[in-house]
């Protein structure tokens, strides 16, 4: 049996390296195929981790509250909407809820040594924030110290000394709204251009220098012990339900109230939906170069009418004829495959690359030994299906009416 298989690879084998140019084209197609189908999976799978990895940073007893809904982000963030006062103080009265931090950001002017930048200012109530940062968030200063609630100090996000502000050291002194702060801690990357461009700063000295003295654009609660996440958003909804009834003739707003584990659910399905649709998109092209397989094959087999007569008239059955061909059209596709693979990944590497050096997002493309076996096994299949037709109708000839084919 092994003996057969290797006699049929080696026919296979000079069969196409007879025709070494049309062969080539061939497999161009399926490289194609291939290359889109690993660099974008391989990508899109880096995203997906990097996205997670962040999302499981944050504990699992932590709840994130904000205005509009979680389908329409866009309209909650270009129109402006806030959680009032009314509602954080809803929040906090809660059953299950041990601490609320609301968070509240702007852009703003922000001044140092002679340079002057716009910087994303975010304002979060240190005193009670500041362990949660660090052990719920994950939140690591990578330079400095915390700064001391009240106190007008800020801390930085990896990439204000990186690239907003080249060389900003702490202990250094920067101006906002015409306020001299000092700058006591830079924090490390936490793999999110934004966030690594934004400048902390007390929420009660971000009210004081900017006038926006209540309301606030997201909060977060933590869990107190022996209450469960899901139990304590449907207090917080409860709450807040409430005491948007009590106003009259207001129209009730929508929340968006939900756990870190539930939002990281949600992210992890999206991502796969967005994986699934790449790859029926890629396996368009893929698609193609099984169709420029099949082609090929057909006019293969119409120029070897007679080769196929006499490797019949010597005694070889349909099912050896069956099997030549289909291991010609399978050579077409995993050697299409491995080309597909190494431009690919090599393709989704330089990405990953390029994406560290300019700081846009801690990506890592996924390059998995399981993920080469797919795309090997995949274009085979590919190109074993394409071929299966030519080889059925190269395995019916009728040997005398072959020999006799000019």
């Amino acid at each position: 049996m092994g003996k057969a298989i290797k006699e049929h690879i080696k026919i296979a084998i000079g069969s196409l390296r007879t025709r070494p140019l049309r062969s080539w084209l061939t497999m161009i197609g399926v490289i194609i195929g291939v290359f889109l189908i690993m660099s974008l999976l391989s990508l899109s799978e880096g995203i997906k981790t990097a996205v997670m990895q962040q999302l499981r940073m944050m504990g699992k007893d932590l709840i994130m509250i904000m205005p509009g809904e979680l389908t329409d982000i866009m309209t909650t963030f270009a129109g402006g909407l806030e959680l009032t006062d009314d509602d954080i103080k809803a929040i906090k009265k809660a059953e299950g809820v041990d601490v609320v931090i609301p968070m509240t950001y702007r852009g703003e002017a922000m001044r140092y040594q002679g340079e002057k930048r716009t910087v994303l200012l975010c304002g979060i109530p240190l005193e009670e924030s500041l362990d949660i940062l660090k052990t719920d968030i994950g939140f690591e200063l990578v330079e400095g110290r915390w700064p001391i609630p009240g106190k007008r100090e800020i801390f930085v996000g990896f990439l204000v000394p990186e690239e907003i502000f080249p060389g900003m050291k702490t202990e250094t002194q920067i101006t906002l709204k015409g306020k001299q702060f000092e700058v006591v801690g830079v924090l490390k990357s936490v793999g999110s251009k934004q966030d690594d461009s934004q400048v902390y700063i007390d929420l009660d000295i971000y009210r004081e220098i900017t006038g926006e003295r209540t309301g606030a654009k997201i909060a977060m609660a933590k869990v107190k012990p022996g209450y469960s996440a899901d139990e304590v958003v449907e207090n917080i909804k409860e709450n807040l339900e409430e005491s948007r009834k009590r106003k009259r003739g207001e129209d009730l707003p929508s929340y968006t109230v939900i756990s870190s584990e539930k939002m990281t659910d949600i992210v992890g399905n999206i991502m796969g939906l967005i994986q699934i649709a790449i790859f029926g998109f890629a396996s368009i092209a893929i698609v193609v170069g099984g169709i420029g397989i099949m082609n090929t094959m057909y006019t293969s087999v119409h120029e070897r009418i007679r080769e196929i007569g006499i490797m019949k008239a010597v005694g070889a059955r349909n099912k050896t004829v069956i099997t030549i061909f289909l291991i010609e059209s399978g050579i077409f596709g995993l050697v299409g495959g491995l080309g597909g693979i190494v431009l690919g990944l090599g393709l989704a590497k330089i990405v990953e690359i390029y994406c560290q050096t300019q700081n846009l997002f801690l990506l890592k493309a996924s390059i998995t030994p399981q993920l080469v076996l797919f795309g090997l096994g995949f274009s085979f299949l590919i190109g074993c299906i394409a071929g299966y037709l030519p080889a059925r109708s190269a395995s019916k000839l009728n040997p005398v009416d072959a020999l006799r084919y000019e």
